[in-house]
């Protein structure tokens, strides 16, 4: 004989409940006489569960729950002989206290599966969900328990909701007992997971059609469109289902907005979506989605960020600073598309590109550099160097330590990383203060190091970003420390590789190098000013090395032609050489040339004779001629003795002097074209004249100036300029206008 009695009721795990051992103890003092009732076995209870007596009814359906909680086991021992079909009747009875006892029997039942499976037959659903809107804690515990186990089938999802079940147990998530709660919210998650496996299973499907226009358009027509954003990436639920759903919310979303990222990425669909607002949701999603759902939401806002009226649409909506924030995120394709996103914004749109600026771009742009992705750091260069385009605010974009970040991206193997890198760096270093730091930091090796690139757009690329920093001396000496001269120069050789561009970065090193400028080209414009230290060794090919005047004046005396230096001493007031202003550059020049102290004297007479005379043409003349250019030159000698004119035994004369083949120009009585050209030229810099110098064949060198024609207070006579050859051999002084037979002479034999 088996004793059934009052126990402390076991919960699920088989642990005792403390809470439940005092409501049922007091349930029982309230309804029934607290005794003994004795069954010879559990099939025996069983049994009783149809008898007509309610008392009896009461013991037996509290010894059946009782002895099922003692495990699996003894569910289907009550299984097998019988027990779910009375339990389900019973819960429909008139007693009360019957119903309660067999619902919690039930309850405790179907937490097994093979009780579950038979209980799917018995029809029990409409009754649990009615017995549901009493008002008792214990019915409302082990009603919503049975739900819980029975909503697991898909036939009893369907029974639950046909019944009405879902907005009974959605009340029951504000209930007080934290089992009830549990129960409802297991038994809604149940529920609702077909509805949301199924929106999955739609939404893959639309997002496969939406980058097609024909299909798009169906859609569209169809209304899905409209519903796919008020209903999906908005959605309307209360606030106890949105504590409930928020994950498969969130699932839904991520695929919603992934078909409008999908759609995005046709642009012929680009109208159609910005008709439907998409940016703002999208900038919605971007605020306050999950990562999934940024993600997507980045795809999506990249692509349509080529689409003009959504690039203002976005910034008006105050998207940028969403998407600058973005970039601080850790996952790589929300980095990776926001900074795709906002390089197509920028792109021709000087206003996203300061509302980037102020969204704190720069700062967070530049950390983005330590990116190992190329195409995240390709267009965070890109925007930084929109950025750095305007002169507003190119200083702070500078400050934020761009240069030295810059410096790893042009070691890059990645050929967008390095036309990007690049192109910055040509923004970048129109600052005097980014060339500094770029030196500083030791970009300059690598940057000259690209001209060696095989890649014809960051060849180009690289000739622009040095033709940029050779805006002053030191960033161009440097340069050139690296050999870009020397590589440009073969560069000029290659008919494949040479380039306006090529040509255009040489000629913006050589200002700084105007000994090799005069050398290579053979001309020098009428901005390259002549300084000291500027010597012609004669015409210099692009495959040759110019060797420096330290090692010229080092070689003994041989019989190539020599080499003429400008190098005139500064003199003090009192007439005496400064020393202590001299670089040590020039120091060191001074030592191993003799001084050329009549160079100093010569520019100092030059400017108290020429500058005071008014007319431009008055001065050009006078130089030419009296007491200058051509007097100290040796005179004029006429073309029929050019011959018997002896500058070549002169120069001889003077290497045996000086005992080295480096001559200073001011040590010349007899010069030849060459040297009158460039000692006219030097004078014209030293007074602020305006002319060039070119080398002809044969020692010819010739000087242009432009003048106008007419008077200048006559608005009819007064021409544009034209460029007259100054005649300093044969009548010194003349003005010869170019392209006239009378300069086409001079230059010529």
């Amino acid at each position: 004989m088996v004793l059934f009695g009052l126990r402390p009721r076991r919960d699920r795990m088989g642990r005792r409940d403390k809470k439940n051992v005092t409501s049922q103890a007091s349930l029982h003092n309230d309804t029934i006489e607290t005794r003994r009732v004795a069954f010879k076995t559990p099939a025996t209870a069983v049994l009783l569960l149809r008898a007509p007596e309610e008392d009896i009814l009461i013991k037996a359906c509290q010894a059946i729950y009782e002895f099922a909680e003692e495990g699996d086991l003894s569910k289907v021992y009550l299984m097998e002989h019988g027990a779910l079909e009375p339990l389900s009747q019973l819960i429909t009875h008139s007693n009360n206290k019957i119903r309660r006892n067999a619902l919690i029997g039930l309850g405790v039942m179907a937490t097994n599966g093979t009780a579950r499976t038979a209980l799917q037959n018995m029809d029990v659903i409409p009754s649990i969900i009615d017995k549901l809107s009493l008002d008792d804690i214990i019915v409302h515990e082990f009603g919503t328990l049975c739900l819980s186990c029975l909503s697991t089938e898909s036939c009893c999802k369907v029974q639950i909701i046909d019944n009405n079940g879902l907005p009974v147990l959605i009340n029951l998530l504000s209930s007080s007992d934290p089992d009830v709660q549990k129960n409802s919210l297991d038994t809604i998650y149940n529920l609702v997971q077909d509805l949301i496996d199924l929106h999955m299973e739609t939404l893959m499907v639309f997002s496969n059609c939406m980058s097609d226009l024909d299909s798009f358009r169906v859609i569209q027509n169809g209304g899905g469109l409209s519903t796919l954003m008020d209903l999906l990436l908005t959605p309307k639920v209360s606030e106890s289902q949105a504590a409930l759903l928020k994950n498969s919310n969130i699932e839904i979303q991520a695929v919603a907005v992934k078909c409008i990222a999908n759609a995005a990425q046709n642009s012929d669909l680009h109208p159609f979506l910005h008709e439907q607002k998409i940016e703002k949701v999208l900038v919605d999603v971007l605020s306050g989605g999950s990562d999934n759902v940024k993600a997507y939401g980045c795809q999506a806002f990249a692509a349509l960020s080529s689409f003009s009226p959504s690039k203002h649409l976005f910034r008006d909506l105050g998207g940028i600073p969403v998407v600058v924030r973005l970039l601080k995120s850790k996952i790589p394709e929300i980095i990776e598309y926001a900074t795709q996103g906002l390089a197509k914004l920028t792109s021709g749109v000087q206003l996203n590109t300061m509302a980037v600026f102020y969204a704190r771009g720069p700062e967070i742009l530049v950390q983005r550099l330590q990116d190992t992705c190329p195409k995240v750091l390709a267009n965070s260069i890109t925007i930084l160097g929109r950025m750095a385009g305007q002169e507003a605010i190119r200083c702070k974009v500078v400050s934020e330590g761009l240069m030295r970040a810059l410096v790893e991206p042009l070691k890059s193997a990645d050929i967008q990383v390095l036309i990007s890198a690049l192109l910055c760096i040509c923004e970048l270093a129109f600052e005097e203060d980014a060339r500094a730091k770029l030196r500083g930091a030791d970009g300059l090796e690598p940057l000259v190091s690209l001209l060696r690139s095989s890649h014809m757009e960051v060849l180009r690329c690289t000739c622009m970003a040095i033709s940029v920093c050779a805006k002053d001396e030191p960033t161009a000496l440097e340069m050139c420390k690296f050999g870009a001269l020397e590589i440009l120069q073969d560069i000029t050789q290659s008919i494949n590789r040479r380039s306006k561009f090529t040509e255009f970065a040489l000629i913006s090193l050589l200002k700084y190098n105007l000994s090799l400028k005069y050398g290579l080209l053979g001309y020098l414009a009428t901005t390259d000013l002549i300084t000291n230290g500027l010597y012609d060794a004669g015409k210099v090919g692009f495959c040759q090395k110019l060797l420096t005047l330290e090692e010229l004046c080092k070689e003994p005396i041989n019989q190539r032609r020599p080499v003429i230096v400008v190098n005139a001493i500064e003199m003090s007031d009192d007439g005496q050489q400064k020393d202590e202003a001299q670089s040590e550059c020039s120091q060191e020049r001074n030592r191993i040339l003799m001084d050329d102290i009549s160079l100093p004297l010569l520019v100092k007479e030059v400017k108290e004779s020429i500058e005071p005379l008014i007319e431009e043409q008055e001065q050009y003349i006078a130089l030419a001629s009296t007491r200058f250019v051509s007097e100290i030159m040796g005179g004029a000698i006429e073309k029929e003795e050019l011959d018997t004119f002896a500058w070549l035994q002169h120069l001889d004369e003077l290497r045996c002097k000086l005992q080295r083949n480096v001559i200073p120009i001011g040590m010349i009585s007899k010069g030849f074209l060459c040297h009158r050209a460039l000692l006219f030229k030097y004078l014209s810099d030293s007074i602020g004249l305006r002319c060039t110098l070119v080398r002809g064949d044969y020692n010819r060198a010739w000087n242009e100036v432009l003048l106008h024609k007419g008077e200048p207070c006559s608005n009819e006579n007064f021409s544009q300029p034209c460029c007259y050859i100054v005649d300093l051999m044969h009548q010194p002084g003349t003005l010869l206008e170019a392209d006239s037979s009378a300069a086409l002479e001079y230059e010529s034999l």
